[in-house]
């Protein structure tokens, strides 16, 4: 059997390592500011825990976890976790902005960059 065959095999294969490369810099950056922040790094591969450890973090209460798992409340809370986010770390709005709207270019660029956590 001959790959050429079936065309969109490679493609998917070439997506699936475009996805596992934006999902390795994304857990490598939410490590770098879980660690900024004075927060055990590893725990940016706990999915649940990750999201605690954010609200810890931004200063928001361990309850807004019920709201993160609400369809629709998910996307306000997870704007206001970003904008906070943002502040914690001495950001304006317009960074926010770009970590909700280019999630895979400001993380990194907040993880690896020189900014401090001023929490």
């Amino acid at each position: 059997m001959d790959y050429g065959d079936y065309p969109s095999a490679g493609m998917s294969a070439g997506i699936i390592i475009v996805y596992l490369a934006i999902a390795i810099l994304m857990i490598a950056a939410m490590w770098k500011i879980f660690t900024k922040a004075g927060k055990p790094g590893w725990a940016a591969i706990i999915p649940i825990y990750n999201a605690i450890v954010l609200l810890e973090i931004v200063d928001k209460p361990l309850w807004w976890i019920i709201l993160m798992l609400i369809p629709l409340v998910n996307v306000i809370i997870s704007i206001i976790v970003s904008v906070e986010l943002a502040k914690k770390f001495g950001q304006s709005v317009g960074f926010a902005i770009g970590l909700i709207l280019l999630a895979p270019i400001f993380y990194p660029i907040l993880g690896f960059g020189g900014y401090r956590y001023t929490g």
